[in-house]
């Protein structure tokens, strides 16, 4: 993580107590356009090169832990990415309450919190009430984008989408931008497993 004084740049910082009920994010953004949504947004590489690389697009990061929130914070306001926000919040929490029907255009979720212990599965993100409310969510032939380093987590997920072939089909994983040699994700967190030569996973889905 950085060392320098960290920033807090308000046209990119969502407040929780500001988002109320299900939410027009054309007005927060203040443009309409395709909205995506990453669940952990982590250190925000994925972010600052998806944005970049796709302007057209609005990038809303959904973050819990506070000293990622306010880096990514600092990091899109210092790039000037003026088409991403982001907030700290739960997500499932969040998606369930202020996230409209068919509004979505892309569930982005890497390197989840896979909860290793059998008594804290029920704190994953990727269940059979989140995915509901993720289909709820996208719009018709929108897409839900996984990967992660957890076999018994990625045979968790599979298991649980499953459950929902009636309204997603599999489809190929979408490399984001930024994604370099053999990566498939391009996160700093991809970068440390392949190092440690863990097998990544991907997952993706989209509804039909």
């Amino acid at each position: 993580m950085a060392k320098k004084p960290l920033k807090d740049y308000p046209n990119i910082a969502l407040r929780e107590e500001d988002i109320k009920g299900k939410t027009d994010f054309s007005g927060v953004f203040g443009r309409s356009a395709p909205l995506h949504i990453e669940i952990g947004s982590g250190s925000g590489t994925f972010l600052v090169n998806q944005a970049t690389a796709f302007g057209q697009i609005n990038f809303l990061g959904i973050e819990w832990a506070n000293k990622f929130y306010k880096y990514i914070v600092d990091r899109m306001g210092r790039r000037d990415v003026g088409n991403v926000r982001i907030i700290r919040t739960e997500a499932a929490l969040f998606v369930s309450e202020h996230i409209k029907n068919n509004c979505v255009e892309c569930f982005h979720i890497y390197f989840p919190d896979p909860w290793p212990k059998r008594s804290h599965h029920k704190r994953r993100f990727v269940s059979a009430k989140n995915v509901e409310q993720m289909i709820r969510c996208l719009k018709k032939n929108g897409l839900i984008n996984i990967a992660t380093d957890h076999a018994e987590y990625y045979q968790w997920m599979k298991n649980v989408f499953e459950s929902f072939a009636d309204k997603l089909k599999p489809v190929e994983f979408v490399k984001p931008a930024g994604t370099k040699n053999e990566e498939l994700v391009g996160t700093n967190y991809e970068r440390k497993y392949m190092k440690e030569k863990r097998s990544v996973f991907t997952l993706a889905f989209k509804k039909i």
